[in-house]
């Protein structure tokens, strides 16, 4: 198996026009947009999302239905300046997500089978995320919901990034991420985005 790379440009908006349902936008971009991990996407609970201040918070898990699950061995702070990924993630929730839902996870199965309201797992991520590859004629081994998080973060550095901050905001564990205040990496953040602080 290959490793994930980022996705080119044209792959990227190729995949989010072919995006039918707001749920599987809000996925992507968040993958995209904020370098989550697919298992911290699907681990998200409503509360973990701050819209007034365009963030969401990676919380250490393991109470997922379906056994999903981030990596990350601490809780961190994802900043999302661009406003399509909390807009998209506002209006799914809104409009999509059904209302008389009892779970706090954030994505669920939608419709009207008997599997309604169950947490989204890992593999149907991966099935919607594959089937909509195949459609555009675009799948390829290295083509995961991973490869969004990688071209996040090759987005970031190339950006100007710098190492430490990147990998704070990416969750990774490293001794010397955990020296950067999450002041310094949403500075870092909004710099890379060419956006006023």
């Amino acid at each position: 198996m290959r490793l994930p790379r980022p996705m080119s440009e044209a792959d990227v908006t190729a995949l989010l026009g072919s995006l039918k349902n707001l749920r599987d936008l809000s996925m992507v971009l968040l993958m995209l947009d904020g370098g989550l991990r697919p298992g911290e996407v699907l681990g998200l609970q409503l509360t973990d999302i701050a819209y007034g201040r365009r963030r969401v918070t990676v919380r250490k898990r393991d109470d997922h239905p379906r056994g999903a699950r981030g990596k990350s061995r601490q809780e961190r702070v994802v900043d999302l300046a661009e406003p399509r990924t909390l807009d998209a993630v506002s209006r799914y929730v809104l409009h999509e997500r059904p209302l008389d839902a009892d779970s706090p996870f954030v994505f669920l199965v939608g419709g009207r089978g008997s599997r309604r309201d169950v947490p989204l797992s890992y593999d149907a991520l991966v099935r919607m995320f594959a089937r909509r590859l195949d459609a555009l004629g675009l799948r390829s081994p290295d083509k995961t919901p991973h490869a969004l998080r990688h071209t996040h973060a090759t987005a970031m550095w190339e950006a100007g990034m710098r190492e430490m901050a990147l990998q704070a905001r990416l969750g990774h564990a490293s001794p010397e991420s955990t020296r950067v205040s999450d002041h310094q990496v949403r500075a870092e953040y909004i710099a890379a985005l060419g956006m006023d602080r």
